[in-house]
Order: C-alpha cells, then structure tokens, then sequence
C-alpha cells in the first residue's frame, strides 16, 4: 500500500503502559528514599561533627595537659641537673685547692729531703771510729722513711684528686650536654604549648607519627636521669672523702715531721754531747800521754849515756885482757887478775845487753806512745770534724723550723686562727 508520509521509528521494544507507571512508582520511591537518606545524613553528619569537635578539643586538652606536666617534669630535671653542675663546680674547686695545698705540702718535702741529704752528706765526712751507725743517724735515715713513705702517699693522693677532678669534668661535661638537651626539649615543648590549630606556623606533614630509630622510651628516659643523678652523687661523696683523706694525712704528716724534727735533734744533741766528752777526755789523755812522752825520753837518753859508758868499760877490759896475752914464757897463765878481768867483762856484756834491751824497750815503748798520740790526735781531729759535722747538720735542720709549715706561730691570736682554721674567712689587712 502506498503511504504518504514514511514513518521511521526506533528499532526498539516499546514500553508497555504499566510499566511506564511502574517507573514512575519506582522513580518516585527511589526520591523519598534519596531524600529520607539524605535527611539521617545531615542528621548524623551534625552529631558527628558536634562529637568530633568536642572529642577533638578535650583531646587537645588532654594533650596539653600532658605536655604541661612533660614540660614542668624536664624544668624539674632540668633544675636539679644544674645544681648538680654547680655542685660539682663547687666540689672541682675545692678538690683543686687540697690538690695545690697537698703540692705544697710535697714541695715542703723536697725541703725536707734537701735537709736529710745534707745532714748525712756531712755526717758521711766524718772519719775513723766516729764513722759510726749511731742514734743520730738512725733518726736520720728514719726520717728519711718517713719522708719517703708521705711523700709516696702524697703523690698518690695527687694522683688520685687529679684523676677525680677528670672524672668529675667528665661528668660534668655530660650533665652540662643533658641539661642542653633539656633546654631544647622544653623550647620545643614550649611552642608546641603556644601553638594552636589558627597558629600560622602550621603545616601538613608527611609522616609524623613515625618512630625514629634511636628514640627511646620514657622508663629510659628516667632511668638515664636517675642514673645521670646517681653518678653525681657517688662521685661528689667520692670526692667528699678523697678531700678529707687528703686533709688528714696531711695534718697528721705534719705533726709527725714536727716530732721526728725533735727526735732527730735530740739525738744529734745527745751525739755532740759524748762527742765532747770523748774529745775533752782524749785532750786530758793527749796532755798526760805528752808528759809521760817526756819523762820516757829523757830516761832514753839516760839509758843511751849509760850503754856508751859500759862500751868504754868493755874497751878497757878487752884491752887489758888483750895485752896480758902477750906475756912472755910461763908469765903468760891464768891468774885471779885474768879471771877478775874476765868476770868483770863477762859482767860488763850482761849488763850492756840488759841495758840494750831496756833501751830498745824504751824506744819501743816510746814509739807506741808516739803512735798512740798520732792516734790520739787523728781521734782528736776526728771528733772535733764530727762535732763540726753534727753541729752543722743542727744549723741545717733549723730550716724545717722557720718555713711555713712547722714554724710556731707568731702571737697567741695567729696561732688561734691556725687551730680554727679561719686563714679564708679573715679578710686582709688594707
């Protein structure tokens, strides 16, 4: 059939007139439950917001509060840290001064020992039988002990406050860099205080809850301050007693040189006393000896005229004896002439020979007292060296009484001042 108007229509299912009123039921669903949804969501989004506003502003709350009470626990710390470095200031400079006063003290030792040197160096000199092991010596070389040992002990106390004072800076040093870091986490903690969400220094930042590699937890934290504190203590009370074990030796030292000073004085007194009476018993010794010398060679040159006379007696008697033998014949016998005359040269040679050995026993006996004066003034000259020597060595010793140390004080009020120990609180004379 011919048609006059073509007609195109879409090559599609037309839609049956109840289901065009069943989308439309749906559509219309659909919208009040869009809208009803949309309703619980405001709702809900509201109570939301209200909720997380308020949990927000107490948990800033919370949190300030929390780093209030961080920030008044590292002023606390911070606090006891730097009376901790005051502390060991104080302790530094106090050790330092029994330091240098213990120096002194050994500087006076050398003094001491300079005095002992000189003291056997002289009495060393002495010679003979005076070069003795006597009482003198003894104190000296006891002396010498003792000056030894404190000077030991000294030293090692030296030793021992230098390697403090090191140690004390050295901790000193680390209360100083965690008081530094203490410092700089309550600047932090300060402006994170002042800081608020309207702060222009705000910013988004990557990943700020990370945990870094080396933080460490808040029992470390504590643990290193009381352990920081605890280190404090026991090297302040440390050094407390290498102070006092340093001030007492130190005064019982002195006491002590003071009373060896008196017993070695008193020995050497003690030796120049015998020593004088030795040598004023060997003068009266020397001076009688002298006298029996004398007498002794006169009688030897009494014994020698005597052995020159009986010479001559012999002569005559060997000369008379002698010619006789020449008498002619029967003239020539033994009579009582010949006989007398050989009785009285028989006599003459006992007696020259008697009077020989009295003679050289004289002369023996003069030369032993020759030597025993030679010996005698060698003695003298001895003793009177070792006299010299001892009282030498007393005027040395005077040294030890007029230095600082063991020198008396000069007035009742200066020796006070010393047994109170008030030489710091006296301010000085203008």
């Amino acid at each position: 059939m011919h048609r006059s108007i073509v007609v195109l229509e879409k090559p599609t299912p037309r839609v049956p007139l109840p289901d065009w009123h069943g989308k439309v039921w749906e559509l219309r669903q659909t919208c009040d439950t869009r809208r009803r949804d949309a309703f619980n969501l405001r709702n809900e989004s509201r109570l939301l917001r209200n909720e997380t506003e308020t949990k927000t502003y107490w948990t800033t709350h919370h949190n300030n509060s929390r780093i209030s009470d961080r920030y008044v626990e590292v002023l606390k710390w911070k606090n006891t840290m730097e009376d901790l470095v005051k502390t060991i200031d104080r302790e530094i400079l106090e050790l330092r001064k029994e330091k240098e006063l213990t120096e002194k003290e050994i500087e006076f030792l050398g003094l001491s020992f300079s005095v002992v040197n000189d003291c056997l160096t002289q009495r060393d000199q002495r010679g003979g039988a005076d070069l003795c092991t006597d009482d003198g010596e003894l104190e000296i070389k006891y002396e010498l002990k003792m000056l030894e040992n404190l000077k030991s002990m000294m030293t090692q106390n030296c030793m021992d406050a230098w390697t403090q004072v090191n140690r004390l800076e050295e901790l000193k040093y680390k209360i100083i860099r965690d008081v530094q870091h203490k410092e700089d986490a309550l600047k932090i903690d300060r402006a994170v205080l002042e800081s608020d969400k309207n702060s222009g220094n705000i910013s988004l930042k990557p990943d700020p809850a990370r945990i870094p590699a080396d933080v460490v937890t808040y029992e470390g934290w504590l643990e290193n301050c009381q352990f920081l504190k605890g280190l404090a203590d026991a090297e302040i009370a440390s050094s407390q007693n290498l102070r006092e074990g340093m001030f007492v030796p130190r005064e019982r030292s002195r006491n002590d040189l003071k009373a060896q000073n008196d017993a070695t004085n008193f020995a050497l007194r003690k030796r120049i006393y015998e020593t004088q009476r030795i040598r004023n018993e060997l003068d009266w010794q020397r001076l009688n000896m002298v006298r029996d010398m004398e007498k002794l060679l006169k009688e030897i040159t009494s014994l020698e005229k005597a052995i020159e006379s009986k010479r001559n007696s012999i002569k005559l008697v060997e000369t008379r004896l002698e010619r006789r033998l020449f008498r002619p014949g029967v003239e020539c016998c033994r009579d009582e002439a010949a006989v007398g005359l050989e009785d009285e040269l028989h006599e003459l040679k006992k007696t020259r020979a008697d009077l020989t050995l009295q003679f050289d026993n004289a002369k023996a006996t003069f030369n032993a007292l020759e030597d025993q004066l030679v010996n005698i003034d060698r003695e003298l000259h001895n003793k009177n060296h070792a006299l010299d020597t001892d009282l030498r060595c007393l005027d040395l010793r005077n040294r030890l009484t007029t230095g600082p140390v063991l020198a008396p004080p000069n007035t009742k009020t200066d020796r006070n001042v010393q047994l109170t120990r008030l030489q710091d609180e006296i301010p000085p004379e203008p």
